[in-house]
């Protein structure tokens, strides 16, 4: 009896074994390498890229909270990246772009709507 378990235990961790052998192996997220070369382009530089990715993950939250505003969340992200409100503006116009698809989806939707499209022109 005593027997059958060992053998039993064998053979489930060489099947858990064998089945981290054939998983797929994980792959980095693009997004922070995207977002730090984004930063850089647009002229946003010598922050921390840990601290850069982190405060830049947070905004899509921040934007989320009810009542929030961009010109708010620019203030927060001024704080936190210790930069003038400048370039902190354009810092979260980076991270809306590359961390918050829906928010620009969303900002496209209001654009494109019947009443705003005439009041623009179109």
């Amino acid at each position: 009896m005593k027997l059958a378990r060992i053998a039993a235990v064998a053979v489930s961790v060489g099947l858990m074994g064998g089945a981290a052998i054939v998983a797929a192996p994980a792959q980095a997220d693009p997004a922070p390498d995207a977002f730090l070369n984004a930063l850089s382009t647009a002229g946003v530089t010598g922050l921390d890229p840990a601290t850069a990715v982190s405060v830049g993950q947070s905004v899509c939250p921040m934007l989320s909270e009810p009542g929030q505003q961009m010109a708010d969340v620019a203030a927060n992200v001024s704080d936190a990246i210790g930069r003038p409100l400048g370039p902190a503006t354009m810092f979260t116009g980076v991270a809306i772009s590359l961390f918050c698809p829906g928010a620009v989806a969303a900002v496209g939707d209001r654009i494109a709507h019947p009443v705003i499209l005439p009041m623009l022109g179109f």
